[in-house]
């Protein structure tokens, strides 16, 4: 395996530091509060740099969101790269990528993901007109996590009419929720939907550890787009399995099995290079600071304790990275990537919380300080270490996979 950058993908990085760089100041940062700094996103795509992924490839998303980390800018970046233009590209259908790619490229459609979220969201096909005009009429009816109901996905052998559908059910919290157009959502057959936000029955604010625009969704019959088209349904249940493993281990059956933990193992990853650049940038802030602060007449960096906790926060940082990357090119190389996305996840939660308790324990006093810089990279690391998931978790997953005979 080879982690060296192509040109296009150096020339993308480069470019993505320097605009990351100029308009992702701590001011501007600060009066973006949980919203999008809807001048950086604009200059982002402008520059074309959300569809160089595209070219780049996942590997070349990583190198891009290790540089929004570095910075913890306030854009959707991660988010609608790898639910929309990755998903879209590798997975929608010729009319929806003539349709939906353009916006993705603009900046006009941004795209989240409710992942991941099994079991949470039931699916119905969407039959006639009148599905979706009582669909619509259905807004204001209480959603919770729905039961499947087999009689509601119509009969063994059919084919849901034109990939339409509607959805029911409840996601606690999605990232970047609010400044979405679209959210990607997967049903109890793992099948992908996806859902303008402006159908959804609810989306209400959700305060996280972040200040990211998160929501919490709510579907009740709400008209959904399926990515990929109308498949032919093999029954009431999950279909035979698909060979790929879910969230919490399972094997994945049903329609859409296989795009569902594809788009999950990209997400793992992309979130993992987020995590790789805001630990970076973490970890540089805490160097600079110590190298100038004096105590006892001597730089704090000049003391031996201090030197090890930075040496030990470079080495996880360092993890994250090379695992993230590895993970990356498994999967751009159309190899199984399921294990090394879990293992690259690992490594963004468990050492990622290290490295950001580090930067800021590094700063003593000053890192108390709510309003410091550093302290955005400490929330910004707790919240992908809460997204990715537990470590425990996580660890159990990859055990089952290895056990199962997973060649990856």
């Amino acid at each position: 395996m080879d982690f060296t950058p192509t040109e296009e993908q150096e020339a993308a990085r480069e470019l993505a530091g320097r605009i990351f760089g100029d308009l992702a100041t701590h001011d501007r940062l600060r009066a973006a509060g949980t919203g999008t700094d809807a001048e950086l996103w604009k200059a982002l795509c402008a520059a074309g740099l959300p569809g160089a992924v595209e070219d780049t490839g996942l590997l070349g998303l990583v190198l891009l969101l290790e540089e929004q980390g570095r910075v913890t800018a306030q854009v959707p970046f991660a988010a609608t790269c790898v639910y929309g233009i990755l998903a879209v590209t590798r997975h929608g259908t010729r009319e929806q990528r003539a349709r939906l790619l353009p916006g993705l490229r603009d900046g006009t459609t941004v795209v989240t993901g409710a992942l991941p979220a099994p079991d949470t969201v039931t699916s119905r096909a969407t039959r006639d007109s009148q599905d979706t005009r009582d669909s619509r009429d259905s807004r204001d009816t209480p959603a919770t996590p729905a039961t499947r109901d087999d009689a509601a996905h119509g009969e063994a052998g059919g084919v849901v009419a034109s990939g339409g559908g509607r959805l029911t059910g409840v996601v606690e919290w999605v990232p970047w929720l609010r400044d979405a157009t679209h959210v990607l959502v997967p049903d109890e057959e793992h099948a992908l939907w996806l859902v303008r936000t402006e159908d959804a029955a609810a989306v209400e604010a959700v305060e996280l550890t972040a200040p990211w625009s998160a929501g919490r969704l709510v579907l009740a019959g709400t008209p959904a787009e399926r990515l990929g088209g109308a498949v032919a349904r093999t029954g009431a249940g999950r279909a035979g399995p698909a060979g790929q493993s879910g969230p919490t281990g399972e094997r994945l059956g049903g329609p859409g099995a296989a795009a569902y933990a594809d788009v999950l193992a990209a997400a793992r990853i992309a979130f993992a290079g987020l995590q790789a650049g805001v630990c970076a940038g973490s970890l540089a802030r805490a160097v600079a600071y110590t190298s100038v602060r004096e105590q006892f007449g001597r730089p704090l960096a000049t003391h031996q304790a201090v030197q090890l906790r930075a040496a030990d926060a470079h080495m996880d940082t360092e993890a994250i990275r090379v695992t993230t990357y590895e993970a990356a090119w498994r999967f751009d190389e159309g190899l199984d990537a399921g294990a090394a996305a879990l293992t690259a996840a690992w490594w963004a939660s468990e050492a990622g919380k290290r490295v950001v308790h580090a930067g800021q324990h590094l700063h003593g006093g000053m890192g108390a300080d709510l309003d410091h810089p550093v302290h955005r990279h400490f929330l910004w690391g707790r919240q992908l270490d809460a997204y990715l998931g537990c470590g425990t978790e996580l660890l159990a997953e990859l055990g089952d996979l290895l056990a199962e005979g997973d060649p990856s």
